[in-house]
């Protein structure tokens, strides 16, 4: 609780200098700061007060920005920041000292496990970057962009961020939902749901993406109110192989709820599969994760009341190449109670602080939960989950990486620790396969019917 007024005091101000109507977009003055004193996408562009977060000039833009001009798309992505040393290390005998930049689940984390639990802090990189192409709808929607349904939906925005300067919480969310990814992509990659000795069996999935939101020239008419589908199939273990799980995403929520469907290899059927949603378990999770914290947080917004508390500097995973590397092994990471903590990167960035409160009549696992969203890519980098006594029960990390030769900017590996059950879900295990992600992949809203997942269930 003392850390949620802190953040209500301290983004007192950046509410009054950034807040705009959340019904009808922006002033035309306002959508002008955009490449301005603020980002293409809305972030201050100026670093802080104190030097310890530099100013954003640009991002990495490029594989050759990057510094591997060879780099091909799929391959695991070297690390343009090797050469840097933690400044400090943040555990157990020194958190008071960096309370104000700490979340709620860090420091529970840095309490729970006392003896062996860490972060390392490494200097502060804005490496997030973007195509020219959503900076330039970013800004030409940033007057148009409206939350409607009560929160439910969007309108007035495609391709770019719809709010870049929020006036609410909700519009953070949407942010986050709708910031660029990718156009399409496939990938592999493991999820391990960690016993509290450290046991685990992986699961694997192939699973592949197509942002029809985001796509070069798409037109909001055009999307058919489906703004990603989205294909999952299950590798491995052999009890879980040939499911497959299509996702059809929504944008006005109102009008259309998401639709999905199931490939069951036992009955060779597709069925639709409504409950895949909200609370409801992720797939092959153990019960870890639920289906709205799938990419840190996706889904309607519309089971929850969204309070913006501002913004605030933080200490939250970033430029997560270490934990992308073929130099590691999945055992390398996996660890008892938590990650190998040598091999996360935490710096300290300006995030936007949203706090969701469950309404009345509606039912969720999680009755509050706190989001810290990146200012400079809208990503979730931090999530803390409480149960329905109000307490802290689940702590979610987005470590996260610029994909370059894109560029773009999302996570690598996502972490939910249960500080109940002292286990924790890792979803986005890529170390060890042969590709990570492919954005290269050509694809159709064809490729995502039903019909299709039951004739690659069959083949």
């Amino acid at each position: 609780m003392n850390n949620l007024r802190k953040a209500a005091c301290l983004g007192l101000l950046s509410l009054l200098c950034a807040a705009g109507p959340a019904s009808a977009g922006v002033t035309p003055q306002q959508a002008a700061r955009l490449g301005a004193d603020l980002t293409p996408i809305g972030a201050e562009k100026t670093g802080n007060a104190a030097g310890t977060i530099p100013a954003w000039t640009g991002g990495i833009r490029s594989a050759a920005e990057a510094g591997f001009p060879g780099f091909k798309s799929g391959g695991h992505h070297p690390d343009p920041f090797a050469a840097d040393k933690p400044l400090y290390r943040v555990d157990a005998a020194n958190m008071a000292r960096y309370a104000d930049q700490l979340t709620a689940g860090h420091e529970e984390l840095l309490k729970t496990y006392k003896s062996s639990y860490f972060m390392d802090v490494y200097p502060s990189h804005r490496s997030a970057a973007f195509p020219q192409r959503i900076y330039d709808a970013t800004k030409a929607h940033a007057t148009t962009a409206t939350v409607t349904g009560g929160g439910t939906g969007v309108t007035g925005a495609i391709i770019g961020i719809p709010f870049p300067i929020p006036g609410e919480g909700v519009e953070v969310i949407w942010n986050h939902i709708l910031r660029y990814r990718v156009d399409v992509a496939e990938r592999v990659i493991g999820q391990a749901a960690v016993t509290r000795s450290g046991s685990h069996t992986l699961v694997r999935f192939h699973d592949e993406s197509m942002v029809g939101y985001s796509l070069p020239g798409a037109t909001e008419a055009g999307l058919d109110n489906v703004i990603l589908y989205f294909i999952q199939e299950t590798l491995s273990p052999a009890r879980l192989a040939g499911e497959i799980l299509l996702v059809h995403e929504t944008l006005d929520q109102t009008r259309e709820h998401r639709k999905a469907w199931l490939y069951n290899p036992g009955q060779r059927r597709v069925r639709r599969a409504p409950n895949i949603a909200f609370d409801n378990p992720g797939t092959g999770s153990d019960g870890l994760r639920t289906a709205d914290q799938l990419d840190i947080y996706n889904g309607s917004p519309e089971r929850y009341d969204w309070k913006l508390l501002g913004k605030r500097e933080m200490l939250v995973p970033y430029n997560a190449y270490p934990l992308h590397s073929d130099k590691l092994r999945n055992s390398d990471i996996i660890r008892p109670l938590h990650i190998n903590q040598q091999h996360a990167r935490y710096e300290l960035h300006r995030v936007w602080v949203v706090d969701a409160v469950l309404k009345p009549g509606q039912r969720h696992l999680y009755k509050r939960r706190t989001f810290y969203i990146d200012e400079d890519s809208w990503q979730v980098l931090v999530v803390d989950c409480y149960d329905n006594r109000d307490q802290l029960w689940r702590v979610q990390e987005g470590h996260s990486i610029n994909y370059y030769e894109i560029p773009t900017f999302w996570t690598t590996l996502e972490l939910t620790y249960d500080l109940q059950a002292g286990r924790y879900l890792a979803l986005g295990l890529d170390n060890e396969e042969p590709m990570t992600v492919n954005f290269n992949a050509r694809r159709t809203p064809a490729d995502f019917s039903p019909a299709a997942i039951a004739r690659r269930g069959t083949r």
